[in-house]
């Protein structure tokens, strides 16, 4: 199994750049997540690292080999395409096990073309028989085996591209977005079914996302990306708890952490316009920053009781928990709301509140994550 190494990889098309300059190190046997929101670069990436998308500048090494010009067949890889890509003449048999009999049919690759009388003999073989059964079993797919494509939904087209991905055993497994297509239930099975494909057979797993709880629930490491640029490389559990900018803290998360503008000093914090408020602890230096907190760090308090007195504005009831948003109130005028995003608090259980209760909002000076007001990042006290 190979390690990964993407030195200042770059793509241009034309005068527009999609990446600029990204490197990083995918040990063997990692699961590594590719997230970002839509038109970041993530799908170019992974189709770099595949070979289906020219390198602009910069090197991608193989076990420390330039594999810059090598073909996708070269690099041993298998791609899970989101567009499914299955072949509409085939039967579902057909596609998951046609990566099989391609390997099974190189003793003849002298000849022109391999025909549907010999693929057909080929796809009797009992061992391209019994993985295709096996996978298709694995998928929930073997009433299906003898349809074609247009005869099946989007779901279950994107589980025919998964398992005729999954049937092979290459040394890396590349995926763009192969759950997008299904239902809750479903993209829930197999998000463990990949977790546990990856734990058994410990290879390494590239996988391309935009749907946080995908990242957070699979990988073992994530590259979040922002137009083609890293703004952070960790676990989930780093990521989560030392978001490294404001963009990061505001995409991990649902509801995303909280980011208050306020103004330091005299040992009070003001949040604009007028709110005034005690703060207990550390600062970091400099007047103006961004008081970040998780909304399951925050405390709904009987009004006066905390440090935030608020307005219930919206209530969400989600059966195990409680989503809460609330809007700060000034300290001139409990009429006027300050003109920014919603405050959320995330409580366990039902929660029976009514919109437009007054409140106050507590939490503890160690859950507090500060940044620059003007660049963003995460600060250190």
């Amino acid at each position: 199994m190979p390690e990964l190494v993407l030195d200042k990889l770059s793509k241009s098309f034309g005068e527009a750049t999609i990446i600029p300059s990204l490197s990083a190190s995918i040990p063997d046997g990692e699961f590594l997540v590719l997230l970002g929101p839509s038109g970041c670069g993530k799908s170019t990436l992974l189709r770099m690292i595949a070979g289906l998308t020219e390198i602009s500048s910069g090197e991608l090494r193989f076990d420390g080999t330039r594999a810059n010009d090598w073909s996708p067949k070269q690099r041993g890889i298998a791609f899970v395409f989101q567009s499914y890509a299955l072949y509409p003449h085939m039967t579902v048999r057909g596609n998951i096990s046609f990566p099989l009999i391609m390997d099974a049919f190189r003793p003849w690759h002298h000849l022109p073309v391999l025909n549907s009388i010999m693929r057909r003999r080929l796809m009797r073989n009992p061992d391209i028989a019994r993985r295709t059964q096996a996978i298709a079993r694995q998928l929930e797919l073997e009433p299906l085996l003898e349809r074609r494509p247009a005869g099946l939904s989007g779901g279950q087209r994107q589980r025919v591209a998964l398992a005729r991905a999954l049937v092979r055993d290459p040394s890396v497994y590349l995926l763009d977005e192969p759950l997008s297509n299904l239902d809750a239930k479903l993209r829930t099975q197999m998000r463990a079914e990949i977790s546990s494909l990856h734990h058994k057979v410990g290879k390494t797993f590239v996988y391309v996302t935009h749907d946080q709880i995908e990242a957070m629930t699979m990988a073992t490491r994530i590259i979040i990306l922002d137009r083609g640029v890293v703004q952070q490389i960790g676990t989930p559990d780093e990521i989560y708890a030392e978001p490294a900018n404001t963009f990061v803290a505001r995409f991990i998360g649902s509801p995303a952490m909280n980011l208050i503008p306020v103004v330091a000093g005299r040992g009070r914090l003001t949040v604009p316009p007028s709110l005034g408020f005690a703060y207990a602890g550390p600062v970091p230096g400099g007047s103006k920053q961004i008081l970040g907190i998780r909304p399951e760090k925050l405390r709904l308090l009987p009004e006066g009781e905390g440090a935030l007195p608020a307005e219930v504005a919206v209530v969400e009831s989600l059966g195990a928990e409680t989503v809460i948003g609330c809007r700060l109130l000034t300290g001139a005028s409990e009429e006027h709301l300050l003109d920014h995003d919603l405050i959320f608090v995330r409580m366990p259980g039902v929660r029976r509140i009514a919109i437009g209760a007054r409140c106050t909002l507590g939490f503890s000076t160690e859950d507090v994550t500060w940044f620059d007001a003007e660049t963003g990042r995460r600060l250190t006290v």
